[in-house]
């Protein structure tokens, strides 16, 4: 039974920071060479959406356009837990993002929504 819990979301003005925690139980990638993580968020009314996904093994990051240059994915294979550092935060990133896990799978098909473990979700919220 793998679990993904989320931690770090709030509330935050535009221009501000926030750091995204995700940490997995258990030995996800115990089992596989290649294996990644990542970050989705959704907006009410609006479908979810990537953010950005990093590869467990060699630390390979991947953005959408949306968010590169202000957004930083990192991880600690130690603790089996990933970071997003949300860096110039925009009122257009107000969302309940979500922490996602692919074992077996490379980061970009994490990217395609193809993980196979999700987190619970955390609210960003940046006001203007």
């Amino acid at each position: 039974q793998v679990q993904l819990v989320e931690s770090g979301g709030g509330l935050v003005q535009a221009g501000g920071s926030l750091r995204l925690s995700c940490a997995a139980s258990g030995r996800p990638f115990s089992t596989f060479s290649t294996n990644a993580m990542g970050w989705f968020r959704q907006a009410p009314g609006k479908e979810r959406e990537f953010v950005a996904a990093i590869s467990w093994r060699g630390g390979s990051t991947f953005y959408a356009d949306s968010v590169k240059g202000r957004f930083t994915i990192s991880r600690d294979k130690a603790k089996n837990t990933v970071y997003l550092q949300m860096n110039i935060l925009k009122p257009e990133d107000t969302a309940v993002y979500y922490c996602a896990a692919a074992a077996g799978a490379p980061l970009y098909d994490l990217a395609r929504g193809l993980g196979d473990y999700w987190g619970q979700g955390t609210q960003v919220t940046v006001s203007s």
